[in-house]
């Protein structure tokens, strides 16, 4: 599902990616694990093409994705590719529906279709009754949960997560990482995930361990 090759970045002159070559197959669970500064972050936005590589190469289900333009990448990530951050970020003023409807009405879905998958997906996860709640009634884990569902609205082939557990307490990251897995069975996604949290780690079928910009070990 993801092939990449040779994926060198620099920034100020600094190189943080230094070579990395990575493969991950399809509806695989991948966590990718180091101290602060290894390069993790920046690898995953490589993957996710928020950033650029200097060199190298990233193919995503046979897409060639740096070879697209500006605007034909722009339109790929929308619809192939879910992020998953620390921060929820969702837009305070929009209710758990309405953030949850937003990736798919970028991409020219109508309203009723896109509220249609919304509440599918709500109700999956569990929170049909905090649809039409802001996030400020919300808990941290109902937010990061519609984070989630927000991710899956455009059905895209591979999930990322950058520290999603991070500014969870313990029980509710213990149900972020059960949903990912159930999420990878029911839906067959690909997902790679950064993380410190050696127990999203554990339930992962793969982990990636970057240092000084390489990867020094894979499990």
């Amino acid at each position: 599902m993801i092939h990449a090759q040779d994926i060198h970045k620099s920034f100020d002159g600094n190189e943080i990616v230094k070579g990395v070559t990575l493969h991950i197959h399809k509806g695989e669970i991948v966590t990718i694990m180091g101290s602060s500064g290894a390069g993790k972050s920046t690898l995953l936005s490589i993957l996710g093409t928020l950033e650029k590589p200097d060199k190298g190469k990233v193919l995503i289900d046979g897409t060639d994705v740096f070879n697209l333009n500006d605007k034909a990448l722009s339109v790929f990530r929308n619809q192939h590719i879910g992020f998953v951050f620390q921060f929820h970020y969702l837009l305070p003023e929009l209710t758990a529906l309405e953030n949850v409807c937003l990736p798919a009405r970028i991409s020219g879905t109508s309203v009723a279709e896109a509220e249609k998958r919304a509440k599918q997906l709500l109700d999956y996860i569990g929170l049909t009754h905090r649809m039409h709640a802001l996030p400020s009634v919300m808990s941290g884990g109902e937010q990061q949960r519609v984070a989630v569902v927000r991710a899956l609205i455009n059905q895209p082939k591979v999930i990322l997560a950058d520290e999603p557990t991070g500014n969870l307490d313990t029980e509710n990251a213990r149900l972020l990482h059960e949903w990912f897995g159930k999420l990878r069975n029911d839906f067959g996604q690909t997902f790679v995930i950064v993380t410190h949290n050696k127990e999203l780690a554990s339930v992962s079928d793969r982990t990636v361990f970057m240092k000084d910009g390489i990867i020094t070990n894979a499990l």
